[in-house]
């Protein structure tokens, strides 16, 4: 059947692509009046829409995944609101199996199929993401707390979890977090043990005092676990050998977690000069209350500092902003969200107890500050002033003081944000939050 292209005689019809296909009067009364409408014998057709699919736009597959300790569970939705969303089925928890998997779905879907992965964070680490990124895959990993639920939804299985992570996915209604580099994931969980070596010992002491004290032993001297109370501890005589096992027993906890803290630190020293935000972490030990155990941790838990793009944005990463529930003309501000990350929370409350005292340089941190730039030196300074003027305000409106404290602590976030991103050794900012 001969086609005969004729342009339209409207102008609009010309300027939005479109162009009109005159069939013959046999065709007309033929196949083609069954097939397709035609207005005078002419069928408009829009010009984009006469490409193939595989020029107009490229095919989009979504991929949810639900990660345990041992097994994968997927699901895949396709592009656009109505595209199909259906499972994988289940593969092992390993690179060499999710890469089959993909390889399946590129033989299925084509070359050139736009795949995006998703899972949500937990115990299993980031080691999907950093393998789909060397593939050239888009991969996130999203925060739980933060993938939208429906309050009538009562079923929860992996397969149902998968098809939920890739629908929301499509939608883009999940929130992605911060994947950190490997070496700054090293350090932050040789940080991270460090703290667990010092609850545990705090732990260990808690449960020696209560033992002593449910048998009537108080320690009568000024401080507790002085060398003094060590030796007190070391000479106590009790009735029953029992009691002594037990005795003898928290002492090696607590000595043995002093060792891992002693382990630790010394290490957190030793590797500090070759990470690459060691300058970062030198500039925050400028800073009133922040020595290197404490300006490693929080320097490994904030990350990039660029992703935040305003100083209340790692207030809230912290959870340290009041809650809200404002509706109509009222507002109701509560307590901190603590949200977010909680042992960077923890440390800064910790050093925000240092700007409670009058503002000084002391010969500790004018040593500290040896080598910094004169704006390093002006924003340490310039914090010391700040918060101590707001705590004396706080605490003459007889505000309770862990209330100031933590306003103080909420003030201070600012303050390390501007430091920190003075530093050069950090990079672009990503598009994670």
């Amino acid at each position: 059947m001969a086609v005969e292209r004729v342009e339209p005689q409207s102008t609009w019809l010309e300027k939005s692509g479109v162009f009109a296909v005159q069939f013959p009067r046999a065709a007309r009364e033929g196949r083609a009046a069954r097939t397709a409408p035609y207005v005078r014998g002419s069928v408009l057709i829009h010009q984009v829409n006469c490409r193939t699919r595989k020029h107009t736009m490229k095919n989009e597959l979504y991929l949810g995944l639900d990660v345990h300790k041992d097994s994968i569970v997927a699901a895949a939705a396709e592009g656009g609101r109505q595209g199909e969303v259906r499972e994988l089925g289940a593969i092992s928890n390993d690179l060499h199996a999710l890469e089959k998997l993909i390889a399946r779905l590129r033989k299925a879907h084509g070359p050139d199929v736009i795949i995006r992965v998703c899972y949500e964070a937990g115990p299993c680490g980031f080691g999907i993401a950093r393998r789909l990124k060397q593939l050239g895959i888009e991969g996130s990993v999203v925060a739980p707390s933060m993938t939208p639920t429906r309050p009538g939804d009562r079923v929860k299985t992996d397969r149902r979890d998968a098809r939920k992570l890739a629908r929301l996915l499509r939608a883009g209604e999940l929130t992605a977090i911060y994947i950190p580099e490997p070496t700054d994931e090293a350090i932050r969980d040789l940080c991270r043990a460090r703290t667990d070596a010092v609850d545990d010992r705090r732990r260990s002491r808690h449960r020696l005092k209560a033992f002593l004290l449910r048998h009537d032993y108080r320690y009568q001297g000024k401080s507790a676990w002085t060398a003094a109370h060590q030796r007190y501890l070391r000479e106590l005589v009790l009735p029953h050998p029992a009691m002594k096992v037990i005795l003898e027993d928290y002492l090696v906890a607590i000595e043995a977690a002093h060792e891992r803290i002693a382990r630790c630190e010394q290490a957190m020293h030793d590797l500090l000069p070759a990470w690459r935000l060691q300058p970062a972490v030198s500039a925050l030990m400028a800073c009133k209350g922040f020595q290197i155990v404490a300006a490693m941790i929080l320097v490994s838990e904030l990350g990039e500092i660029k992703r935040f793009a305003h100083p209340r944005q790692v207030m809230a990463y912290l959870g340290l902003v009041p809650t809200e529930n404002t509706s109509s003309d009222k507002r109701r501000q509560g307590g901190i969200t603590k949200c977010g990350n909680p042992h960077a929370r923890w440390l800064i409350i910790e050093c925000a107890q240092h700007y409670l005292t009058p503002p000084k340089v002391s010969k500790e941190l004018a040593k500290r500050q040896e080598g910094q730039s004169a704006e390093v030196r002006a924003i340490s300074w310039r914090a010391q002033n700040r918060l101590h003027r707001r705590f004396t305000r706080l605490a003459a409106r007889r505000l309770q003081r862990n209330k100031a404290l933590v306003a103080i602590a909420r003030e201070l976030c600012g303050f390390v944000w501007e430091l920190l991103r003075t530093q050069p050794c950090y990079q672009a900012p990503q598009s994670a939050a």
